[in-house]
Formats: structure tokens, C-alpha cells, sequence
């Protein structure tokens, strides 16, 4: 049966490759972000299965609203959409600032979507994927810290959805190409520095991070719940 895919943060990067993965078996998907051109533009790419929807994940009316948009009876939820926030500067109002955004950006990002959908998981079968970071295990200041959370948050998730033989997981990607989170800073020096760091001596690509999503989203992970999946090269080794 085909089954209904939302994919966040699906126009570009990790998200669009898991998007387009998804296509591809046949699935029904629903790619969701702010940016409309770059959706639209994805799924022109993907094919009739794919719908794009704009929304602000972060902000709570704008998710109400695209609640009309949605399956009524979703899958398989990739959480994918985030971003690191950009303002610098000292004191309180520039650290507040960054803490915030990183937050929102990350956090409410998931959850807000997440919890506003849960009833329209598929009993017995849903799925539940979320994209963190190896800054989560690292430390990396406010980034690392909201991806952090989405570990503890995910350990409650998965603990309600089990009752109704829904799992939920976690991907913790380390550097990957093909993302535009880095921008120019990921020139080939610091791809040189990242890689050494790795035991494999590369930096990882898009579709390897898509393949981990889409192993827990199949029916064969259906006794994986509440882990973390590593997918850093062994730049950081699991615990």
C-alpha cells in the first residue's frame, strides 16, 4: 500500500534527498518549508507524487493552518527542517538572540508539527524520524544544545507513541556535503580538516544520511524505537 510521507526541510539538502528517495518507491509525499520557489522547484523534479506546502514550522498559526494541507492519516513524519542561527555580536540582547533562534529553528520546528499530527499516525505501522546532529553529542554551544533537547524529547515521544506501535527515531548526522547549512565555510581546506577527523577520512554525502531515514521509516525497523543512529563517518563514536 502506498503510504502517505511528510518530509520538513524537503526542497533542499538532507531533506530533499530523503524526498526524493520517497518518490521514487511510489510513496505519496508532502514536502513542507518556507521558501515556495524551492519547493515548488523540487517537486516539479520529483514528479506528481510530490506536493510542496510553505510553512513556518516555528510559527504556531502557520502550522494550524497548513493542518488543513496535510494526509489525513500520515506514515511516515521526517523532521528535517532546522538551521543554525547567524546573529553574532556580545551581551545579553545578541546571546538571547542566538539562543532563541537556534530554539526555533530547531525545536519548535519539530514539535509544533509533531505534536499538532500525532493522532494521524498510523496506528501499528507510523513512523517517526528526526534529523539532530553530531553537535548534539559534541557541544556546540546553542546549536548543539537545541539539537540535544530533541534527544530527550524524542526519548518521551517514543515512549507515547509505543503504546500504538508507532516508533520513533533519531539521525545524527556529522558533516555532509551537498547542504547549504555550512555555505562557503565548507571550502576544500575545511573539508580537509572535517574528513581527518572521520575514521573512513571523508565527510559524508546526503543520500548516506537519506538511506539511515529510510531504513527507520521501513517496515523492517519496526522494533528500532527511541535510538539515536549515527551517520558521522566515526568522527564520534555512538553511546
Amino acid at each position: 500500500m502506498t503510504r502517505n510521507v511528510v518530509v520538513t526541510g524537503g526542497g533542499t539538502g538532507i531533506g530533499y534527498e530523503v524526498a526524493r528517495r520517497f518518490a521514487e518507491a511510489g510513496e505519496q509525499v508532502v514536502i513542507v518549508g518556507r521558501r515556495r520557489a524551492v519547493l515548488e522547484e523540487a517537486a516539479a523534479t520529483f514528479g506528481p507524487n510530490v506536493t510542496p506546502l510553505v510553512c513556518d514550522l516555528a510559527d504556531p498559526d502557520a502550522v494550524e493552518a497548513a493542518l488543513a494541507e496535510l494526509p489525513e492519516r500520515i506514515d511516515v513524519l521526517v523532521n528535517n527542517a532546522g538551521s543554525r542561527e547567524t546573529v553574532i555580536g556580545a551581551g545579553p540582547h545578541a546571546l538571547l538572540a542566538r539562543w532563541r533562534g537556534d530554539f526555533e529553528r530547531n525545536v519548535l520546528t519539530v514539535v509544533l508539527l509533531t505534536e499538532s499530527i500525532r493522532d494521524r499516525l498510523t496506528p501499528g505501522s507510523g513512523r517517526v524520524v528526526t534529523i539532530s546532529s553530531i553537535a548534539a553529542l559534541r557541544g556546540a554551544g546553542s546549536y548543539g544544545a537545541a539539537k540535544a533537547s530533541l534527544h530527550a524529547w524524542n526519548n518521551f515521544l517514543a515512549a507515547q507513541l509505543g503504546t500504538s506501535g508507532i516508533t520513533a527515531n533519531i539521525v545524527a548526522p556529522g558533516t555532509v556535503a551537498g547542504t547549504e547549512f555550512f555555505g562557503p565555510r565548507l571550502d576544500e581546506a575545511e573539508v580537509s580538516r572535517r574528513a581527518a577527523r572521520t575514521l573512513l577520512g571523508r565527510i559524508g554525502e546526503t543520500g548516506e544520511v537519506a538511506a539511515a531515514v529510510q531504513f527507520l521509516a521501513s517496515p523492517e525497523a519496526g522494533f528500532i524505537t527511541g535510538e539515536i543512529l549515527h551517520c558521522n563517518g566515526g568522527e564520534l563514536l555512538g553511546r
